[in-house]
């Protein structure tokens, strides 16, 4: 089964709308609930949640007492996720959940001969302020060529994950602009989808173009320096003798 996380911030007119294109989601994908957290909203984004909780019987509220930005957002919600399986897209309504069954599908196709897989959304016509578009593009540029993570489009929220590898993940503030490299550096495979991208209808962006550029270096060079001391795995080999090794597996580093 798949949960659904959707961080939030003053975003009280795109949550009803958003909720009903997730229930018609869950119509061709197994989608048994959906997360929202609030992020100390100052506006009637928990007032509007809750109104709706008995229309959405698969919704679950959770709300941070302080902002805490995306990333910690993103965390308290796959942290209490119910399911193994979990998708994330913001809440602004630009992503659109009908593309969820297409990362289900390719997730599905993979999964038996890549167990631990992340499919991500890559936004194939972005519905954007020019300056954003093209300070986006700059940035996927100069993360791609450091990390070599092999994605175009990292900003795009739309995903699918294991809960367990994302919780495995060394948690810092921002650390969901650089989530394919950190999944790389444990092993997982990475995979692209194209999706679609829409304007906003309401409310307006939470972030700006010089607040993403400075902390994105900074960032930047803090995930290189995780890249360079990635996990190490053990590859086990076939025991020489049972009785001598007194079943001690050989292990290797890879």
């Amino acid at each position: 089964m798949i949960t659904v996380v959707v961080p939030i911030f003053n975003e009280q007119d795109n949550i009803k709308p958003l909720l009903d294109e997730i229930t018609q989601a869950a119509k061709l994908v197994p989608i048994s609930e959906i997360i929202y957290v609030d992020d100390a909203s100052t506006d009637n984004t928990y007032d509007t949640l809750t109104a709706l909780r008995d229309d959405f019987p698969a919704l679950r509220i959770l709300k941070h007492q302080k902002n805490a930005g995306q990333s910690a957002a993103l965390w308290t919600g796959v942290k209490n996720a119910g399911n193994d399986i979990v998708v994330t897209l913001d809440g602004d309504g630009q992503n659109n959940p009908a593309d969820i069954p297409l990362l289900y599908a390719k997730y599905e196709n993979e999964k038996a001969a890549t167990p631990q897989i992340m499919v991500m959304g890559e936004r194939t016509k972005r519905n954007d302020s020019w300056i954003k578009r093209k300070s986006s593009k700059f940035a996927n540029r100069i993360r791609a060529a450091l990390l070599k993570d092999n994605t175009r489009d990292t900003g795009c929220s739309l995903k699918l994950f294991k809960r367990r590898d994302y919780l495995n993940l060394p948690y810092f503030n921002h650390m969901h602009r650089f989530l394919p490299a950190l999944m790389m550096r444990d092993g997982i495979k990475t995979i692209h989808v194209g999706v679609s991208h829409r304007p906003r209808v309401s409310g307006v962006s939470k972030y700006g173009t010089l607040d993403r550029l400075t902390a994105g270096i900074v960032d930047l060079w803090g995930v290189f320096w995780l890249m360079k001391r990635g996990r190490r795995t053990f590859e086990t080999t076939e025991i020489i003798d049972a009785e001598e090794f007194d079943n001690v597996h050989i292990a290797n580093f890879t």
